[in-house]
């Protein structure tokens, strides 16, 4: 009686070795490090970035534990943290906007261990590691982009109806038409007046000036403050599209005051594909070639990504942009180049096939654009050098094909460049465009120093709430009491093995549901052996009390933890950051605290007790 089948016995140490060997990589501490990549995702790192990251290391008193080739990236290791952010410093000023240089944490985890999919705990940024960005959407940029749109629709209709006018321009801020007489003045003001009307009142202020025949629209305070949360909000969701597709667990993306947007990526490990990815305004506009006869009004000049000495005019009118994007993936053409097939909304497709229809034959240009921003040094008032940031608006043409038949919603674009180029413009798209450009107020690295307090504490907590129950349910139990302890280390070891394994964020919160597991996990053996003692009083003998105690409060601990876990799934399922990091701990803590109060225990008290001739049993 009370004896565990062999089978059985091999699971519990089975499940235990496995819990031990994802455990492992959490007992070899990260190196702080830094990563450079090139700004220009077409350029994978080479030998000349190493030689000039180590020139501008050598020059400067930091010194590098090692500085190697990685991949598209180069990788700078440091023996502290304090060498990691003066590199950093030094390599910014260095490099300006050749490169992007991020903080990192790199894994000294063995390679063995890497190659099963062996990975240390994350820790969220209340602990240790995770990059936090803020940044702050351009909502001038983005009155300037609807009312260069707008201008674009008044300029169709007049043309529509045979309005003629001299000069239409946008301010940035204000749109102004002046006409070539009275008769076209009056006709305009009348169809401006029509379109200047919404649900929330009016869309335009008015400056008329019936002298010179000169209309000029400026949005209202309402029609702004609808921009700017339009664009806030399009931003918001673009941006965790994008976190998404960068496999972040546990992200926040959230918005903070009027226009800016909080993204904090807990675990992150390649920080500077995440900046690259977030930072990134990418958009498409498809335009088609001015004529040579068409007037300097009507067409613009831009050259071509692939090569900035060969231009082409196109025109002024957007037949569709990036927001239309629904889909977008890699493939290759019949002569093995990369190509990106996109997939556009019913509008998109049909703006674009009443273009096409009548334009067989003419070349369809497509436009890359993109925010960037110039890096220069300066000296500011307290006379310290500082980098500043100037941004701007970069269009390049990476297509210009002759329009074969008419287009539709699916189509593919070619002359993406490298195949790295044409992945990460389909990733832009399927995240969705930006309704603003964004640029980077702060950003942080959260490192181990800044955390230090709270894992200490935090472990503290653990330990001290550990060893207390270890002492008391030896003290009371005695070998039951010993079987229980054995548990409750297996339970942690659990934890934290399958936490790594999965890949979860370890945060403040998530600590605070490992103490709450360690008593939850002691709470069933204290049902259980409390369900030894009332058979024991009932008259029953020793083996027996000890299988009707496991089996009778079975039950008891099942509902128990059931509604618990229940709770956990719930707060997972409606919460967000910290919420989420106590739900998951919760949840995996309950799972494994049931497995080895349940399963270990017993088999530690048939290894005991089983099978064996006891006359008096103390519990």
């Amino acid at each position: 009686m009370n004896k565990f089948s062999v089978w059985t016995y091999g699971l519990i140490l089975s499940v235990l070795l496995l819990g031990i060997l994802y455990s492992l990589p959490n007992i070899y501490p990260a190196k702080p490090s830094i990563q450079i990549a090139y700004s220009d995702s077409g350029m994978s790192a080479d030998q000349s970035l190493l030689e000039r990251v180590s020139a501008a290391l050598d020059a400067s008193e930091v010194a590098a534990s090692a500085v190697k080739l990685d991949e598209n990236n180069i990788v700078a290791n440091f023996t502290s943290l304090d060498d990691q952010l003066k590199a950093k410093t030094i390599l910014q000023r260095s490099l300006l906007d050749d490169a992007v240089v991020a903080l990192n944490l790199e894994p000294s985890t063995p390679a063995w261990l890497e190659g099963i999919g062996g990975s240390p705990l994350k820790l969220g940024l209340d602990l240790s590691g995770g990059v936090h960005f803020l940044l702050e959407v351009d909502i001038e940029s983005a009155v300037s982009n609807r009312l260069e749109g707008i201008l674009n629709s008044f300029r169709q209709q007049f043309r529509e109806e045979g309005i003629r006018y001299s000069n239409s321009v946008n301010n940035g801020s204000s749109i102004r038409f002046t006409f070539n007489n009275e008769e076209g003045y009056t006709k305009a003001r009348g169809i401006i007046n029509n379109e200047n009307v919404s649900p929330n009142g009016l869309i335009y202020d008015l400056v008329l000036d019936n002298f010179s025949n000169t209309i000029e629209l400026t949005y209202t305070d309402v029609a702004i403050r609808e921009i700017r949360d339009y664009a806030v909000g399009q931003n918001l969701m673009t941006l965790r599209n994008r976190v998404n597709e960068l496999g972040v667990s546990e992200p926040i993306v959230q918005r903070q005051g009027r226009d800016r947007i909080v993204v904090q990526l807990p675990g992150v490990q390649d920080t500077t594909a995440a900046k690259k990815i977030i930072g990134k305004t990418a958009n498409l506009e498809f335009r088609m070639e001015a004529s040579s006869t068409a007037s300097r009004l009507r067409k613009e000049s831009f050259a071509f990504k692939a090569s900035e000495l060969q231009t082409a005019d196109l025109e002024r009118t957007v037949i569709v942009s990036g927001d239309s994007v629904t889909n977008a993936s890699t493939g290759f053409d019949e002569s093995g180049f990369p190509q990106v097939n996109i997939t556009l909304d019913m509008q998109g497709g049909r703006s674009l096939q009443k273009a096409t229809t009548g334009n067989i034959g003419r070349r369809l240009g497509v436009l890359f654009v993109e925010q960037k921003s110039r890096s220069e040094i300066v000296i500011n008032d307290q006379g310290e050098e500082i980098i500043e940031q100037t941004p701007y608006t970069e269009k390049k043409i990476i297509s210009l094909a002759t329009v074969q038949a008419v287009l539709g919603t699916s189509f593919r674009i070619t002359g993406v460049g490298t195949p790295q180029e044409a992945s990460e413009l389909a990733l832009l798209l399927r995240a969705g465009a930006l309704a603003a450009p964004m640029k980077f107020v702060e950003e942080r690295t959260v490192g181990p120093s800044l955390g230090k307090e709270n894992i200490e504490l935090g472990m503290r907590s653990i330990m001290i709430g550990f060893l207390a129950v270890v002492i008391f349910m030896f003290a009371y139990y005695r070998w039951f009491g010993l079987a229980a302890n054995l548990a409750l280390i297996s339970n942690l070891i659990l934890i934290t093995g399958f936490m790594s394994l999965l890949g979860a964020t370890l945060t403040l919160p998530g600590i605070a549901g490992i103490v709450l597991t360690v008593g939850m996990a002691v709470d069933a053996n204290v049902l259980i052996f409390s369900r030894i003692k009332e058979e024991l009083r009932a008259g029953l003998g020793p083996q027996e009390a000890i299988k009707e105690g496991f089996s009778r409060a079975f039950t008891t601990i099942f509902d128990a933890n059931i509604t618990t876990l229940i709770a956990a799934l719930v707060l997972y399922a409606i919460g967000t950051g910290p919420i989420k990091g106590f739900a998951i701990t919760l949840s995996i803590g309950i799972v494994t605290s049931m497995f080895t109060a349940i399963m270990g225990t017993r088999a530690v008290v048939n290894l005991i007790y089983g099978n064996k001739n006891i006359r008096e049993l103390k519990v």
